[in-house]
C-alpha cells in the first residue's frame, strides 16, 4: 500500500511537471498584452513602442500595447496583478512600482506578493535643471541658496508622489535644506513653467528635458544617476558635485502576475534581454538618456526591494503620504 501510494504520488508529480513544461514550451500560443501603466506619449509608452515589435518577432505572436494609466501606475498594476497567471497579460511599469507602496497606506494589491519580476529594462537618471536666468549654476549654489532662504526656493514636479517630487525630496533630505514643492499635472506643464521662470528648480526626466537643455531653454546642473549620462558627459552627477551617495533613477521594468510558470517568466526575461541587445533598439533607448539593463528576474526582485526600502524610509522620515 505504502509503495503504491508513493508510486502514484511520483507519477502525479511527473505529470504536473510535464504539464508545466508543455505550457511553457507552447507559450505564447496567442497575442500577449503589454499593459503600460502610464498614458500614451510619455517615456514609458515610448519604451513600450520601441520593444513591442522586436519582441513580437522573437515570440512569434503579436505584442499588443495597452495603456492603462492612472493613480501613479496603480491602475495598470492592479489590472495585471489580478489577471490570470498565464503569461498573456504582462506589465510594463515605472519607478512608482516601488514608490506607491511607500507613499500610499492603501493599495488595491500587494506589489511584492501579487506581481512577479521579469526584467529591469532601463534606468534613466533625472537631471537637475533650472531656469537660465537664475544664479544657480552648481549643486553647491542650490544648497547655499536653499539654506540661506529656508522654504523660499520652489521646485516643480509632475505631481505629488511622482519620481521628480521624490528626487527633490531626497536631495533636500541629504543636503539638509527645505524647499517648497509645486506639483503640476504632468512633466510637460512643469517644464513649461520652469522655462518661463515661474518655478526655478526641477528634477526632470532626462528624456523629456534633453532637447530643452540642448536648445538653451534650461540650464542643466547635475544628473542624479551613479555615473555621468552618456548624452551629457560634461555634466557632473549630484554625488560628485557635493552630495556623496545621492543616486536616483526613473526606471522601467516588466512584471507578470504572481504564479506565472517560472519557465514562461524565464523565457520572457531572456527574450527581452535579447531585444535590448539589438543595435537599433539600444540606439533608440540610449538616445533618451537611458542606461539599458536587461536583468534576470532575481536581479529585478532585489532591485525593487532595495528601491521600496529607500522610498519607504524617505516617506517615513519626511512624513510624505498620498492618502
Amino acid at each position: 500500500m505504502h509503495k503504491t501510494h508513493w508510486t502514484r504520488t511520483l507519477a502525479a508529480a511527473a505529470l504536473t511537471l510535464a504539464s508545466v513544461a508543455a505550457q511553457a514550451q507552447a507559450w505564447p500560443a496567442k497575442p500577449v498584452k503589454l499593459v503600460v501603466s502610464y498614458p500614451p506619449g510619455g517615456t514609458l509608452d515610448a519604451v513600450a513602442r520601441i520593444i513591442a515589435t522586436p519582441l513580437s518577432q522573437r515570440l512569434g505572436q503579436p505584442v499588443v500595447v495597452d495603456n492603462r494609466a492612472g493613480a501613479g501606475g496603480a491602475i495598470g498594476g492592479e489590472l495585471v496583478a489580478k489577471s490570470a497567471p498565464d503569461g498573456y497579460t504582462v506589465l510594463l511599469d515605472a519607478s512608482n512600482h516601488a514608490q506607491n507602496p511607500a507613499l500610499r497606506s492603501k493599495m488595491p494589491f500587494d506589489t511584492l506578493r501579487d506581481l512577479a519580476p521579469v526584467s529591469l529594462l532601463v534606468k534613466v537618471p533625472n537631471v537637475l535643471v533650472v531656469n537660465p536666468a537664475t544664479s544657480i549654476k552648481t549643486v553647491q549654489d542650490l544648497v547655499a541658496q536653499a539654506k540661506a532662504k529656508p522654504g523660499e526656493i520652489n521646485f516643480a514636479s509632475s505631481g505629488n508622489g511622482s519620481a521628480q517630487h521624490l528626487a527633490a525630496e531626497q536631495f533636500s533630505a541629504m543636503a539638509g535644506v527645505r524647499m517648497t514643492h509645486v506639483a503640476y499635472k504632468g512633466g510637460g506643464p512643469a517644464l513649461t513653467d520652469v522655462m518661463a521662470g515661474q518655478v526655478p528648480v526641477f528634477f526632470g526626466s532626462l528624456a523629456s528635458s534633453l532637447a530643452y537643455i540642448q536648445g538653451g531653454k534650461l540650464r542643466a546642473v547635475a544628473v542624479t544617476g551613479k555615473a555621468r549620462a552618456a548624452v551629457l558627459p560634461q555634466l557632473p552627477t549630484v554625488a560628485e558635485a557635493g552630495l556623496p551617495g545621492y543616486e536616483v533613477y526613473e526606471w522601467n521594468a516588466v512584471f507578470v502576475p504572481a504564479g506565472t510558470p517560472a519557465a514562461v517568466t524565464e523565457r520572457l526575461s531572456k527574450e527581452l534581454a535579447a531585444v535590448l541587445q539589438e543595435p537599433e533598439v539600444r540606439k533608440r533607448l540610449e538616445a533618451t538618456g537611458a542606461e539599458v539593463i536587461g536583468s534576470t528576474p532575481a536581479e529585478l526582485d532585489a532591485f525593487r526591494r532595495a528601491e521600496l526600502a529607500k522610498w519607504s524610509k524617505l516617506a517615513k522620515d519626511n512624513k510624505i503620504q498620498l492618502d
